[in-house]
């Protein structure tokens, strides 16, 4: 992870080590794949990662895990956790460890530099899933992506020739300009500037209650 000195970073104890039985290994990788919240020293949302490397922080002490409180742990406090019903369960050698929702970096002073990556998705969300030629909402399926100025004219893929379109409006715009098909958008394309926080929350549609008090005070 960027900004994490790689010298913090260690690898688990063999007591840590997880149960590689056959019948484990498809609830192991389920679990080790799980979503956790990382933050900064100052608290704030930096990404989401895996159990996997929360758990190599962890037990690294870059980071230290914090429970539905805010309580922190270091990993021999965390390994000391029982395990509840609603938990994420990793079992390793001598018993079980709960998986933490949210791991605090409290040497990562960092502030993220939010970059929104230009994909379908993204533009679509941007753009409202609304058609930027007529205004209509029509279900996803029947939106495309429409290049304002044509590839085939030098048009490139930018966020600010990048429009969603709805079929019929992209067939009748064609291989022409807005102005050449005597079509008007309905505000001019542009880069957004979403923050860290709202990438997360786009980006993982089940989240955990452990991750709300961070999220909204960003």
């Amino acid at each position: 992870m960027p900004g994490v000195n790689a010298a913090e970073v260690s690898h688990p104890p063999q007591s840590a080590i997880v149960s590689i039985a056959t019948g484990n290994r498809i609830v192991m990788t389920d679990v080790l794949a799980k979503p956790v919240l990382l933050l900064n020293r100052y608290f704030e949302p930096v990404q989401v990662t895996t159990a996997k490397r929360a758990f190599v922080l962890l037990y690294g002490g870059a980071g230290h895990a914090l429970d539905e409180l805010g309580e922190a742990y270091d990993f021999e406090l965390w390994r000391g956790l029982p395990v509840r019903e609603k938990d994420d369960v990793l079992p390793i050698v001598g018993g079980t460890l709960r998986v933490p929702r949210v791991l605090h970096l409290h040497r990562y002073d960092r502030t993220p530099r939010a970059t929104v990556r230009l994909t379908r998705r993204n533009l679509m969300l941007r753009d409202a899933h609304q058609c930027q030629y007529c205004g209509k909402l029509p279900p996803v399926r029947d939106l495309n992506i429409d290049h304002v100025l044509p590839r085939s004219r030098g048009g490139a893929d930018t966020w600010e020739n990048l429009v969603t379109a709805c079929r019929v409006c992209n067939l009748r715009k064609g291989w022409r300009t807005p102005e050449e098909a005597n079509m008007r958008l309905q505000r001019k394309p542009f880069r957004p500037k979403w923050t860290m926080t709202v990438q997360i929350l786009m980006a993982q549609p089940s989240r955990f209650d452990e991750w709300a008090p961070f999220l909204k005070a960003s």
